[in-house]
């Protein structure tokens, strides 16, 4: 029997400052699926460089995209599995963060609406897997159970699956704020586990 191909896998870092807990958990992620034989690429968004603050929706003229949000895109396009990390703050994702997705999910590129009044779409990115993982000082139960754990909610159902990546495993961690060395590293070793499971 021939050799599976290896999975190609796109790891984005969503947090916008460097040396974060995002950065280490991804690390683990990826040393795992690299051990395991995968291709991965991966991108921080604190390294990427492109204008956020001129996007003024989808009915006007855009931007043309910057080489970073072309290379993300390249990414998304390539991958057979995504794993997207990054911070909860004020129940939702950073806006650098937010300002990637604006900017390079596009009709055409994610999506497509099916006619220029439908409400239907065909999802452009569907066949691919995603994993998640969320750091936030809001302790996870907490925030399942005041908040209806928006975060997951948004970033499995209205991104991940609206244009066709199916949401493999949506984890939270935390709280980062209260966290002592010996519980960080046991989310360590969750995301090498899960960079395990993705790669197989």
């Amino acid at each position: 029997m021939a050799n599976p191909q290896p999975k190609r896998i796109f790891i984005w870092v969503g947090h916008p400052a460097q040396s974060s807990l995002c950065d280490a958990l991804a690390d683990r992620y990826e040393a795992a699926t690299r051990a395991a034989g995968s291709e991965v690429r991966r991108m921080n968004l604190a390294d990427m460089d492109f204008d956020d603050r001129a996007f003024a929706g989808y009915d006007g003229k855009r931007l043309e995209l910057e080489p970073d949000l072309k290379r993300w895109q390249d990414n998304m396009t390539w991958a057979d599995h995504v794993l997207i990390v990054y911070p909860y703050w004020w129940g939702a994702m950073p806006g650098r963060m937010k300002s990637v997705l604006d900017r390079a999910l596009l009709p055409g590129f994610a999506f497509k609406y099916k006619g220029p009044k439908s409400l239907q779409w065909n999802k452009l990115l569907e066949g691919k897997t995603g994993d998640v993982i969320i750091t936030s000082d809001t302790p996870p139960l907490l925030d399942r159970l005041l908040y209806r754990k928006p975060g997951r909610r948004v970033i499995s159902n209205q991104i991940l699956g609206f244009v066709g990546i199916k949401p493999c495993r949506v984890v939270q961690f935390g709280s980062v704020r209260t966290a002592k060395p010996a519980k960080i590293e046991g989310w360590l070793d969750a995301a090498h586990k899960l960079g395990e499971q993705a790669a197989a």
